[in-house]
């Protein structure tokens, strides 16, 4: 990577990190990841709450300044954890004063958005990487121990959810906004759900999706359900839902061999909500009476949980920008995912299966 991609950084070595954004993925996530990793410091953070500067600086010793302009004499590097209308632009001026940007996702609105940003990244020799946090989740690094060591055979179809039952708004732009804020679990818990899926089974070929909203009050999607044909013939069917009674599994894997089911959500972010430090021991580590099982027919057998690592990702981050390593998500597969997230909705406006690529 270019010279500005190895930022000088603080007086001790730490890489000088500058937070757009301190609500819950900045506060419960961005913030705290940041400062349990060795070469990381977290110097800035961009909010005009009043209550959330005085934690930031409180919490952190992070200097706290209204806009992003006042960034760039502050910060080596630039988290953007804003509202998801203000990632492209945000990260566009970082990297055109030659900051490399980490963005939570969903990185863009489209595909082209992103292609844009990643083509001005790749010409300014800059990093770029996107907050997929839960390709670190422990139940999903255990379903890619399961399926790469082909402990369940072929696998026909991944079932995955992510499903709550939120009767009643909480409000804010997720649920009142319009396309124009990104909003909708889609684009929000979809992110993760498709990029899962492709990380896992590749390259999808053709979606369907069915796309409502349930609740009075609300603007975006709060139900959805997407279908992925992969090019390798396997199905992955995932489910987002703010109005689920009755939650089902967070994951049914079926394969030729045997099958994963697995109940309830990765530990880490209720421990980072509830304050636990992500360096903490046994931090990711998940409690035996919440394994999955695997198995076929009526034998079953416990499927211990591998230890969740968010911190892996910027670990990754750090690597990339000290050593030259890759980045720890690349641009190029979050695209991936987008392109499918854009064919999904087109799916559930035109109600027809699209194809993709």
């Amino acid at each position: 990577m270019g010279e500005a991609a190895h930022p000088a950084g603080a007086p001790d070595g730490a890489i000088r990190v500058g937070l757009v954004g301190y609500g819950v993925a900045g506060a419960y996530f961005h913030a705290p990841l940041v400062h349990a990793t060795p070469g990381l410091t977290l110097s800035a953070v961009v909010t005009r709450d009043a209550a959330r500067a005085e934690d930031a600086a409180g919490r952190y010793g992070a200097a706290v300044v209204p806009d992003v302009a006042e960034l760039w004499d502050r910060c080596d590097l630039v988290v953007v954890a804003s509202p998801n209308r203000t990632h492209v632009p945000i990260a566009t001026e970082a990297l055109e004063h030659g900051r490399p940007v980490v963005i939570d996702k969903p990185m863009a609105r489209t595909a082209g958005e992103a292609r844009d940003l990643a083509r001005l990244a790749a010409g300014r020799g800059l990093m770029l990487t996107v907050f997929q946090n839960r390709r670190w989740d422990g139940d999903f690094l255990t379903v890619r121990e399961l399926v790469t060591g082909g402990r369940l055979g072929e696998v026909y179809r991944l079932e995955s959810r992510f499903e709550r039952w939120r009767p009643v708004p909480k409000g804010g732009w997720r649920e009142s906004g319009g396309p124009d804020e990104v909003g909708g679990l889609l684009y929000d818990l979809g992110s993760h759900l498709v990029d899962q899926a492709i990380q896992l089974l590749g390259p999808v070929r053709e979606v369907y999706a069915e796309s409502d909203v349930r609740r009075a009050g609300v603007r975006a999607d709060d139900d959805t359900f997407v279908a992925l044909t992969h090019d390798g013939g396997a199905r992955s069917h995932l489910w987002v839902s703010a109005v689920a009674a009755r939650l089902g599994p967070r994951f049914r894997v079926l394969g030729s061999a045997a099958a994963y089911e697995k109940y309830g959500l990765d530990v880490q972010e209720e421990r980072l909500r509830g304050g636990m430090s992500p360096g903490a021991p046994g931090f990711g580590e998940e409690p035996e009476e919440r394994w999955g099982t695997v198995g076929a027919g009526e034998g079953h057998t416990a499927a211990p949980t591998r230890a969740g690592r968010y911190l892996d990702f910027y670990r990754g981050v750090v690597a990339c920008l000290r050593d030259g390593g890759p980045p720890p998500v690349s641009a190029e597969s979050v695209i991936d995912t987008l392109t499918v997230l854009e064919a999904a909705r087109r799916s559930a406006t035109e109600r027809a299966v699209v194809p993709v690529g």
